[in-house]
């Protein structure tokens, strides 16, 4: 079953098929359809409702809106600690960055220069440094927060394959998160540089943040920005919210070397929640 699954990922038009899933998932009409989707959702990936801001399903103008759903104040507290996890879901990999390159599964890596779009400067930055795979599943809270304080210095969109992501792609699709579409963004932070990318998957129709809105996927080029940051400075604090998936996927963090250690509690396949803590500072 595994490879008749890896062979349709290869073998179906995957942004076709998250364009129009994306289309789909912003409809309002009819009210009934809409209603039952959403529901039908819940039940099968036993989405805890009692954790968001609006329990009521049927209030959702849609099922982006769902699925981006705010939790109620107080459901998430944010740790004291160094570094805290940006988001729900599971630890798919975390460890060290070694001779460039970032370990993916068994018998599969990539590279940090791959991951971040070609950018010889910035991988340079993380060379020897530490790496988290975080991977959010259809059950879990969308909205990806920051892991500590810092402001934005740049962002690089990259194109790329929109594969599923979970376990059977990461041991069998070389290089995923370096062949995916994604953001990676780039903050300022008491421990020099740090990188969040934001990897897109097979029907995740966006990718947002809350300084630049819905990241447009149809660009075919890899498309970089950087900050004025004496202009308008964009700064967050730890816990506050940076961006979210519509439909995915998965967030990946890069700390330079010698900066964090990973809490001693993860590893691969431990559950995650927004605000627990995450890494410690390297004294």
């Amino acid at each position: 079953m595994d490879k008749i699954f890896i062979f349709l990922q290869h073998v179906v038009p995957q942004h076709l098929l998250s364009r129009v899933t994306g289309w789909l998932a912003e409809l309002e009409h009819p009210a009934w359809l809409k209603n039952w989707v959403i529901g039908a959702f819940i039940k099968q990936f036993k989405v805890d409702m009692s954790e968001a801001a609006e329990p009521d399903h049927e209030r959702y103008p849609n099922f982006n809106a769902f699925f981006t759903r705010e939790l109620v104040e107080g459901a998430r507290p944010i740790a004291a600690a160094d570094v805290v996890c940006p988001a729900d879901g599971a630890i798919s990999q975390l460890g060290d960055i070694v001779d460039g390159r970032i370990f993916q599964a068994k018998g599969q890596d990539y590279s940090a220069f791959e991951l971040l779009g070609g950018d010889a400067e910035w991988a340079a930055r993380f060379a020897g440094g530490k790496f988290a795979t975080i991977y959010l599943s259809p059950r879990d809270y969308h909205r990806v927060h920051m892991p500590l304080g810092g402001r934005l210095l740049a962002t690089t969109y990259v194109p790329g394959d929109l594969f599923s992501v979970n376990g059977v792609t990461a041991e069998n699709v070389d290089r995923l998160f370096a062949r995916n579409e994604r953001l990676v963004c780039y903050f300022e932070t008491g421990f020099g540089p740090v990188a969040m990318i934001l990897v897109g998957a097979m029907v995740v129709a966006g990718i947002e943040t809350v300084w630049g809105g819905q990241i447009a996927p149809p660009p075919k080029t890899t498309r970089s920005e950087r900050f004025d940051n004496t202009v308008a400075p964009v700064e967050l604090a730890r816990g506050e919210e940076m961006g979210r998936f519509k439909l995915g996927s998965t967030v990946i963090l890069l700390f330079p070397q010698d900066t964090v250690e990973w809490d001693q509690a993860f590893s691969a396949g431990t559950s995650t929640t927004l605000g627990q803590p995450l890494a410690s500072a390297i004294d």
